[in-house]
Formats: structure tokens, C-alpha cells, sequence
């Protein structure tokens, strides 16, 4: 859409909560509304449209499937591998479920020779979505807001710093690193799924096969310069 700024988050009144307000009150999608947006996405699709893939986009590369898996990993990834011992010095009782899912020879996603079928990667999403939303229920604005985590100065948090007003800080002497905080995190999150679910309408496009939600234009894929193209 030529009219998509990109900015981010427009479904979310971010700055009027007070530091005391629920982070549920940032996130309300974690709840339910992911994951009707990607099982909308994917159901009813054939083996044929679920695995079509081209080298002639970047964006066709990775077929709905493999979409799925990379969303359905995902939450488990960020809140799980790298922010678990910040968030839960004492391990959780799932943990070793969360442990056996990542262990996967795929990059950034599941193990495809044991979650293949949409069902089982529909399952999987479900229970990152649960962790994310067991977070947010356990933290404030201002909590999200105040923890933070060093990560790379690489990739997307400092491509497109105008996605996470005050959420990206440097380290202090060390230019290969940041500081995000969970506020970010999450706005992360919630930026891969509105764009890969944009990636799964180009796919079904290019096989003739409508899209089924009308996406956010929240994120990656409203900036200006993300590439939009289409078969």
C-alpha cells in the first residue's frame, strides 16, 4: 500500500498508558488475534500451495509452510532462548518442551522432519503465543519498558529505529552491540507476524488463491522501502 507509513503499532495507544497499566493493555493481539490471522491464512490449502516456492523473489523462497514454521518458532526463540534468563531465573516447567522444539536443524524454524503438518505447526504457534501472553500478564508498561537485553547492532531493531521509539539504546564502547528493551521485543514480534503473513498472501496470490485477513499496516512490511512485490 502506497499510503503505508510503516511507523508501527498504529492499533496500539501506546503512549496513552501509564507506566501502571497492564502489558496486555500494549499487546491485546497476543491473546487470540495472532493466531486467528495465521490459521485463517492457512487453512484449506493444499500440500501443492502450502510448499510452492520460487527463486525469482526473495519473498517466494520460503513457502507458506516454511512461513508457518518460522512464525510457530518464533516466540520461543525471542522470549524463550533469549530473553529466559532475564524473565525466568527459576526455569519454567516447560522448559524442556521449549528446549527439544528449538533444537532443530533448520534455520529458524521447527524440525520439519517432526512438525510438518499445519496442524502440529499450528499447535507449536500456540504455545509460544502462550508464553508471550503468560509474560504480558505478568508485566506493566513500565516493566516492558525498563528490561533490557543486549543484542547485535545488526539487522532490523537498528535498520529501522523509527519502529521502536526509545526501545534501542547503545552500549556503551561497543558499536557491535545494542541495548532493546521487551517493549521492543514484543513490537519484534508482533512486526514478524504482520509481515510474514504478508509474505503468505503474496504466496497464495501467485497461485491464484486469495488472501483471507485484511493485514495490519503495522511494521516491516508497510515501511516505503520494503520491497511489496507481487508474481
Amino acid at each position: 500500500p502506497s499510503d503505508a507509513g510503516g511507523i508501527g503499532a498504529s492499533s496500539m495507544a501506546t503512549n496513552q498508558l501509564s507506566n501502571d497499566a497492564p502489558a496486555t493493555s500494549l499487546f491485546p493481539q497476543f491473546e487470540n488475534t495472532i493466531y486467528q490471522w495465521v490459521s485463517a491464512e492457512v487453512q484449506g490449502l493444499t500440500d501443492a500451495q502450502l510448499d510452492f516456492e520460487s527463486d525469482q523473489w526473495e519473498w517466494s523462497k520460503w513457502s507458506i509452510r516454511r512461513n508457518l514454521s518460522h512464525l510457530a518458532s518464533g516466540d520461543l526463540r525471542w522470549i524463550w532462548n533469549r530473553w529466559g534468563k532475564v524473565l525466568f531465573p527459576k526455569g519454567l516447567a516447560k522448559g524442556e518442551e521449549y528446549d527439544r522444539l528449538l533444537d532443530s536443524p533448520f534455520d529458524r524454524r521447527l524440525d520439519e522432519n517432526l512438525y510438518w503438518e499445519p496442524e502440529a505447526l499450528l499447535e507449536k504457534l500456540t504455545l509460544g503465543l502462550d508464553l508471550c501472553w503468560s509474560v504480558l500478564s505478568s508485566e506493566t508498561v513500565g516493566s516492558l519498558r525498563s528490561k533490557e537485553l543486549e543484542s547485535p547492532a545488526t539487522g532490523l531493531f537498528t535498520q529501522y529505529p523509527q519502529l521502536f521509539p526509545g526501545g534501542v539504546r547503545p552500549v556503551p564502547g561497543d558499536s557491535t552491540k545494542v541495548y532493546i528493551n521487551l517493549e521492543t521485543t514484543f513490537l519484534h514480534r508482533y512486526y514478524e507476524f504482520t509481515t510474514h503473513l504478508f509474505n503468505v498472501q503474496r504466496l497464495k496470490r501467485a497461485q491464484g488463491v486469495s488472501g483471507t485477513i485484511e493485514i495490519p499496516a503495522d511494521g516491516y512490511w508497510a515501511l516505503p522501502e520494503w520491497d511489496r512485490s507481487e508474481a
